[in-house]
């Protein structure tokens, strides 16, 4: 079986998380673990939920995309990606899309590139009010920039990416199942 990433990527909210557990439980695909130079929150742990680093072991890494966001740099790397592959040929990550555009360009057929979307663009905030998240911060996020950027499928991922809506678990499920199928005939 050829090695494959599954790229998921889209706005907040559309899903892309969820996606992720369901092609980890039912594929058996590891998970992409990414660096940070963040303190690990309650509950996290190095190697499980990231590779915690500092500012001198984060250089040390080769990454494929990196960002720096409140202050703290994130990124994937080529090492993280060979540790999944170890585990299984086929594995997943999540990622903005200016991510997902650097992965279509730099891993060429090796990524599946998934966006995520809905078709009620208020639904998100229906979303993000059910996960619990903040009010102030999910206001200040759909105010964002990269909200912008993400709520639309860029230019770069057109005939790149397979496009999901995610209005109906069932329906998407189903149109996940069509891509990872496709995928491993390839």
């Amino acid at each position: 079986m050829k090695r494959k990433v599954f790229v998921l990527t889209g706005n907040t909210g559309t899903g892309k998380t969820t996606v992720a557990n369901y092609l980890q439980d039912f594929y058996e695909m590891p998970r992409v673990i990414t660096h940070t130079t963040r303190l690990p929150r309650d509950g996290e742990m190095d190697q499980i939920d990231y590779y915690f680093e500092n500012a001198d072991s984060f250089k040390n890494n080769h990454y494929l995309e990196t960002v720096l966001y409140d202050g703290q740099q994130y990124g994937s790397s080529w090492e993280g990606l060979e540790r999944a592959w170890e585990k299984n040929p086929l594995i997943t990550i999540v990622l903005d899309t200016a991510g997902a555009i650097t992965y279509a360009e730099e891993l060429a057929d090796k990524a599946v590139v998934i966006y995520l979307t809905v078709s009620r663009p208020n639904e998100l905030l229906n979303r993000l009010e059910r996960r619990g998240d903040n009010v102030t911060m999910m206001k200040q996020r759909l105010a964002s920039n990269e909200f912008e950027r993400d709520n639309v499928l860029p230019k770069a991922l057109v005939g790149k990416a397979v496009v999901v809506t995610n209005d109906d678990w069932e329906e998407t499920r189903t149109a996940i199942n069509q891509v990872v199928q496709a995928a491993i005939e390839e």
